[in-house]
């Protein structure tokens, strides 16, 4: 089996990788290096800097490798940033993508394994259910809906199988602690290690089902030898639900340090977001299920080992109109 694997540098396409060696895939992952690193990728692959969105590269990968399966996890996953860097989000996140599709049919592809997001949603449906008609919120949200409705129209035009996978709010380690855009887990511990007082937007009651990354990584790997998964959407992660603050504190438990809150003004995103996993369950069966403060321990050792990054500006910001304060610091 050889396989392409997009961001396979970065958080959850590093733990994929890993999964995907032990079930004794050759693969082949193409990074850029702008959310992951180098450090992260695990030994006996090949490794090709570069991007999804360089047509050119991308088509000679697929003529050069003749790739079985395509894992695209590769994305900017900054849903709130999303709002001000529209055509950066765009390209990125759905233009780039439709490389990866337009190659895989014409090399005929088993099977494309892709990443999208619970940010398809939008807010007020819950739980999220893969039935209900998808009202993403943010131009993140759009495009990974617009990938997935390509999928769609790919396999019924010329018999690309698919699967798609909805994660949520993931964590765990080798998530890029100098983000302070995305990843609220990594945010709170770059900012316990440097001492610094907790950042919250709104008064913290927006709740999230937090879902660990060993826990989901396992499932997106083995998918393609799952039969009843082909052509089919799954949302996968955890289903209990934290506070922001709740999150907070048991983060600092995990780190051991006495942190402090500092209350931002609100923005504009979803409140409440939790969804559904029957359909996952169903057709994957049950699976492990970290619970949070687990999971936090693990991440926790991790970054304390890794220490503390410094947060990274976006250079490009497109939009500034309603840009969140804290952002600009």
């Amino acid at each position: 089996m050889i396989s392409l694997l997009t961001g396979g540098a970065g958080f959850i396409g590093s733990h994929v990788s890993r999964e995907l060696t032990k079930l004794g895939h050759q693969l082949i992952i193409l990074d850029d290096l702008s959310g992951g690193f180098e450090e992260n990728l695990p030994t006996n692959i090949i490794f090709v800097k570069g991007s999804i969105t360089d047509q050119k590269l991308v088509a000679e990968l697929f003529e050069k490798y003749q790739f079985d399966y395509v894992y695209h996890l590769a994305a900017y996953a900054a849903e709130g940033l999303s709002h001000f860097i529209r055509k950066f989000n765009y390209e990125n996140n759905l233009i780039g993508s439709i490389n990866l599709i337009n190659e895989s049919i014409k090399h005929k592809v088993k099977c494309f394994v892709f990443t999208s997001s619970i940010a398809v949603y939008g807010k007020g449906q819950l739980p999220m259910r893969e039935d209900l008609n998808p009202q993403p919120e943010d131009p993140y949200g759009i495009a990974k809906f617009a990938v997935e409705q390509d999928l769609k129209c790919a396999h019924e035009m010329f018999g690309l199988n698919y699967v798609i996978f909805r994660p949520h709010n993931v964590y765990g380690e080798y998530q890029n602690l100098g983000d302070k855009y995305r990843n609220v887990v990594g945010i709170f511990m770059n900012q316990l290690m440097q001492n610094k007082p907790l950042t919250i937007f709104g008064d913290g009651s927006q709740s999230r089902a937090f879902s660990y990354v060993g826990d989901i990584a396992p499932i997106i790997a083995n998918s393609v030898n799952v039969p009843r998964a082909t052509n089919q959407v799954f949302n996968i992660g955890a289903d209990l639900q934290f506070t922001v603050n709740d999150l907070a504190k048991e983060v600092c438990k995990a780190m051991g340090k006495e942190g402090h809150i500092r209350y931002v003004e609100a923005r504009n995103e979803v409140v409440h977001a939790y969804s559904s996993h029957e359909k996952a369950m169903d057709v994957f069966g049950k699976t492990k299920v970290t619970p949070l403060a687990e999971g936090l321990q693990k991440m926790a050792q991790w970054a304390l080992q890794t220490g503390s990054k410094k947060s990274t500006v976006f250079s490009n910001i497109e939009v500034t109109e309603k840009l969140p304060a804290v952002w600009l610091e």
